[in-house]
């Protein structure tokens, strides 16, 4: 894949400042934000890109459409096909230019081919040329599930565009390989300022920073560094640091100590899993993939259940509920609202739950009493 392809917006200028959660950039004497340009809209309907992805994201998809069809949620989708197992990276490039028509996406998950290193990964080369900086996913208890800890609340706020992820490795002799971690002050800043902005908007109280500064001492060190630094702008909130595998036990063991968590690429990943864990699993959570301009949304976590491809026990619930993130994103807020109530009231009062939640429902029966909600919502 050609590496300049799609040039990302210039780099971030020292006195960033958030504006309603967006990060503001000077270019050209500009000012751009994600909040006020404009969403693809004809007609007075958005148009959005859909990658269905792999697994059962195209079953999910479906679902999707239609929620929004019994929602009168006024939004048209553009569907683009990606094939994971090619070096064609054609299907990629309609994406990306389509989420840039667009200003917007919802994805399932595209699985990327282990054992064949010359394929890139179309999430990563996707999040790096939409410049979706930060993975935002707010980790909630339900009430409805019996889970071993009850009232989770945590945001995991994952830097999405560099790190561990940053594809770039090689072997330098036989049997000698090494891979880069790539970590840039300019980065680590914005990811930073967002979460605290972020979690001073919305009413929390502490922000913790999970590292491996004992080890890597210059990579996660400047990832520490930087992120006291942005703390000082944000008194009000408390700030510290923890290493990640100390985290990870405290995670399981008490996880109320947690509010807004910043962590690198991979220490993301992992968390969310094992938080999305504690909550239900990952057929609850949403996830969002912010940038300056563009913002694409999932399930919390990829593991899209791909053994359950065709029989209708897959949860429903994590892309339902991206669905209503994107519809928030677009400023549709009664649609929004629509569908997450509904969503909510499935799986907390009537708990309508899929086998991964203890139950016997299908994927079908969450749906269909997801648009029962929606249609006596709506009379």
């Amino acid at each position: 894949m050609t590496a300049n392809f799609f040039k990302p917006l210039a780099g971030l200028a020292r006195n960033t400042s958030c504006t309603n959660l967006a990060l503001t950039y000077q270019v050209r004497n500009v000012s751009l934000t994600a909040a006020n340009i404009p969403m693809a809209r004809y007609g007075g309907r958005h148009t959005v890109t859909m990658m269905p992805g792999d697994g059962i994201g195209p079953e999910m998809m479906s679902y999707v459409k239609e929620v929004y069809k019994h929602a009168g949620a006024p939004v048209d989708f553009e569907t683009v096909t990606l094939d994971p197992s090619t070096d064609n990276y054609d299907d990629l490039y309609n994406a990306i230019a389509s989420v840039k028509r667009n200003g917007c996406g919802i994805k399932g998950n595209i699985e990327t081919k282990m054992n064949r290193p010359d394929i890139k990964s179309r999430n990563v080369e996707m999040r790096n040329e939409l410049d979706l900086f930060v993975n935002r996913i707010h980790c909630k208890s339900q009430p409805g599930i019996k889970t071993r800890h009850e009232d989770i609340d945590i945001v995991v706020m994952r830097q999405n565009t560099e790190g561990e992820y940053a594809m770039l490795e090689h072997e330098s002799v036989g049997g000698v390989v090494e891979s880069l971690k790539i970590i840039t002050e300019q980065s680590t800043e914005r990811l930073c300022r967002y979460a605290f902005e972020w979690a001073r908007a919305n009413g929390r109280k502490k922000v913790t920073l999970v590292h491996k500064a004992n080890i890597m001492k210059v990579t996660d060190g400047m990832f520490m560094q930087v992120a006291k630094r942005v703390s000082a702008d944000y008194p009000e909130l408390e700030h510290n640091n923890m290493i990640i595998d100390n985290c990870c036990m405290q995670l399981v063991s008490n996880p109320w100590q947690f509010d807004v968590m910043i962590l690198t690429n991979l220490y993301g990943t992992i968390v969310t899993n094992l938080i999305c864990g504690l909550i239900g699993g990952p057929g609850v959570i949403s996830g969002a993939n912010i940038g300056p301009r563009y913002a694409v949304f999932e399930p919390g976590t990829r593991n899209t259940g791909s053994s359950l491809v065709g029989m209708n026990k897959a949860n429903p619930c994590a892309m339902l509920n991206a669905s209503a993130d994107l519809l928030d994103h677009l400023k549709l807020d009664y649609h929004a609202q629509l569908i997450r109530t509904a969503v909510d009231k499935t799986v907390n009062l009537d708990k309508i739950h899929t086998e991964d939640l203890g139950g016997q429902a299908t994927s079908i029966d969450v749906v269909q009493n997801v648009l029962n909600h929606i249609k006596a919502a709506t009379k």
